[in-house]
């Protein structure tokens, strides 16, 4: 089923794009939730109308995100946690975690924007991509100590 994104999915695609899924995961889940419209003739004109407005307002973005990322990438960031004798922490290091620490230090970013490679249950160095933009990405270095 070819369905328009009426905003980012993960794993899926971006606002405004068209993309083909599965019938019962458009059916039960995506247009139900407001994910997605169908991608019938006159939704894709009006995303064609919206796409040709919104030129200005999209490279506005994209720019902005790309002078976040200039400042993001290269930052590192330390979390302190309760860890046992083998360095092993309690419980798991989070997206709010990491999305509260870079806020500490002055930037404003969306925690489900921030994935990770694996899991941070471990004392040590990770790093943590930050998803600013369709085409903009950036990295953060995640040292976790103990208390």
């Amino acid at each position: 089923m070819k369905i328009i994104l009426k905003q980012d999915v993960k794993n899926l695609g971006y606002k405004d794009d068209v993309v083909n899924v599965k019938n019962g995961y458009a059916n039960n889940f995506l247009l139900p939730g407001g994910y997605a419209v169908m991608a019938s003739g006159s939704n894709l004109r009006i995303l064609e109308e919206n796409l040709k407005q919104g030129v200005m307002k999209r490279a506005k973005l994209k720019q902005d995100a790309e002078g976040l990322a200039a400042n993001l990438n290269g930052l590192s960031i330390t979390i302190t946690t309760k860890a046992g004798a083998n360095g092993k922490i309690f419980g798991s290091i989070t997206a709010l975690q990491i999305a509260q620490e870079l806020k500490n230090k002055g930037f404003e970013v969306d925690r489900r924007k921030i994935d990770f490679n694996e899991e941070i249950k471990n004392l040590g160095n990770y790093k943590a991509k930050i998803n600013l933009h369709k085409e903009v990405k950036a990295e953060v270095a995640v040292e976790v100590v103990a208390e």
